[in-house]
């Protein structure tokens, strides 16, 4: 591995050598307003909106919220596959996460950003293992998540916090 890459930084679950190109795939339709209709492969309809306060009819998330849908989601999926590339022993995750946004940048003003200022993410994992395996997955995930990675390069002031609780204390239920 290269010397430029930290040490806790494991190995590539794939290949490096060579390139594998994912595409994703999603169509939309909006009927002039602020309710959009999206379709994600197979899966029932996805609908965004806008609050009441932004001039929505309130019927869905807004479309940022779907971002910070997409941060959770994409750390759930991505600390899975780092646990099992480590052999890392958790029983699950629960999340918060929620971000500041000046309404005056989508709304036009000059100077101002349309997206995030800053988001706060607070990742709680139920692991027994030890705190420096916990802190290289920690890493590794900062590391290999699309989405927090996108955030981060949008210069998002983000702000992530990890801790460990005991594996018995987890009771989350992830059943719809």
């Amino acid at each position: 591995m290269s010397s430029l890459i930290d040490e806790d930084i494991i190995e590539p679950s794939i290949d490096p050598k060579t390139q594998k190109i994912g595409v994703r795939h999603v169509k939309g339709v909006n009927a002039a307003g602020t309710r959009t209709k999206i379709q994600v492969r197979d899966f029932a309809p996805v609908f965004t909106d806008e609050p009441d306060s932004m001039g929505g009819t309130n019927t869905g998330p807004s479309p940022l919220e779907t971002v910070l849908v997409a941060l959770v989601g994409c750390d759930g999926v991505i600390i899975n596959g780092v646990a099992k590339a480590m052999g890392f022993d958790y029983a699950g995750v629960e999340f918060a996460c929620q971000s500041q946004i000046d309404v005056r940048g989508p709304k036009g003003v000059p100077g101002v950003r349309p997206f995030f200022e800053k988001a706060t993410l607070e990742i709680v994992v139920y692991t027994d293992e030890d705190d420096k395996r916990f802190r290289q997955l920690e890493k590794n995930v900062e590391f290999r998540c699309p989405v927090m990675n996108l955030m981060r390069a949008a210069d998002v002031e983000l702000d992530v916090t990890w801790t460990k609780k005991p594996k018995a204390d987890f009771s989350g239920n992830v059943d719809p």
